[in-house]
């Protein structure tokens, strides 16, 4: 099996339109989320962490941030790799504004176009976990030595029907994000275009180990702590490491008041001695399917610059869990993890050279 590298990054949320903006936003203390107003009996005014560049063309700004996010991680001039497209909400935005089609194979052309990609383009939609799941695939084709590089795109752009199910379904927050709160109480959303370049013939800082996915569907918008416990163990095992060698887990921890409950015990089951713990969720928000690539892009570059999330919240003790308020002093194996609608419970596992 080949050594797979993330060999590339770029990043586009809330904090920043690319990845040093939104470490100096991050190391500032954050960006404050806008206010989203949604119509209707069951409307009202949300917290949404947005991206600030705005144009009022949804195609021509999810353009510009693909292009954008894509330089960024050094993928301009890749043609021979594979494209993974990771999305839960594809253009519903464009649909919205009667500039697009409900065309799922219409989307990823316009995602390849945009970037002049040759190459074949596969679209992975597993909703939260999208973009982790696209990684995996993606280690699994480079690890085998049948493809060399791949680009993996996480896209979620704003739009009405995302945030009116959520609000319909009375998962949001009308106060803000509290990972493992104290007083947690609901979902933020937020946007983010995020691009990593994986690669086995550029040695880097970082090389992805493994990764697992785990679909328990008993509870479709919730997780499962046992499916939470056997998503790091199945990881582990794909990896080749032991839980004690995990430095760093970068949970969920999105402020549901019951997920977050059965992620840690989730969390407790699956290691002994719990690891150092970091959610990123109060800086970007909850990016649905680009949540995972937008997490590891800014994740792996603030252990880099030693930048640290801070929370205002404190952590609800009765949880069991703590996150880690300072940077950890040494960080050489680290987890990431989502958990999605339907069941899906998705990690990787990263190891630093």
């Amino acid at each position: 099996m080949k050594p797979v590298y993330l060999a590339g990054r770029g990043l586009a949320c809330a904090l920043g339109q690319d990845m040093q903006g939104s470490l100096d936003a991050l190391q500032s203390g954050g960006v404050a989320p806008a206010a989203f107003r949604l119509p209707g009996e069951m409307g009202g005014s949300f917290p949404y962490y947005a991206i600030a560049f705005q144009q009022k063309d949804w195609n021509e700004r999810a353009r510009d941030l693909v292009q954008r996010v894509a330089r960024e991680a050094g993928a301009q001039h890749m043609r021979s790799g594979v494209l993974f497209v990771a999305t839960s909400s594809f253009d519903i935005g464009a649909v919205e504004q009667g500039a697009a089609q409900m065309d799922y194979d219409a989307f990823s052309r316009k995602i390849a176009a945009w970037l002049d990609w040759s190459g074949p383009v596969y679209v992975i939609n597993t909703a939260c976990t999208s973009s982790l799941n696209a990684l995996i695939a993606a280690h699994a084709l480079l690890s085998a030595g049948e493809e060399e590089e791949a680009l993996v795109l996480g896209v979620e752009l704003g739009n009405r029907l995302t945030l009116g199910g959520f609000a319909a379904l009375q998962l949001l927050s009308q106060h803000g994000c509290k990972p493992f709160g104290q007083h947690r109480d609901g979902l933020v959303l937020g946007e983010a275009v995020a691009a990593l370049k994986l690669s086995t013939r550029e040695p880097a800082l970082w090389q992805m180990l493994g990764g697992a996915n785990v679909v328990d569907g008993s509870q479709p918008t919730g997780a499962s702590a046992a499916a939470v416990a056997s998503m790091y163990q199945r990881a582990l095992e794909a990896s080749g490491l032991a839980a004690d060698a995990i430095d760093l887990v970068k949970v969920q921890a999105a402020g549901s008041p019951g997920n977050d409950a059965i992620e840690a015990q989730g969390l407790r089951a699956a290691f002994p001695v719990m690891p150092h713990l970091v959610s990123l969720k109060t800086a970007l928000g909850h990016t649905m399917g680009a949540s995972g690539a937008a997490e590891i892009a800014l994740l792996t570059a603030c252990l880099e610059q030693g930048i640290w999330p801070h929370y205002a919240d404190p952590v609800d003790g009765e949880l069991g869990v703590s996150l880690a308020e300072h940077m950890p002093q040494s960080v050489r194996h680290v987890m990431a993890t989502i958990l999605g609608f339907g069941g899906s419970h998705a990690t990787v596992v990263l190891g630093r050279a």
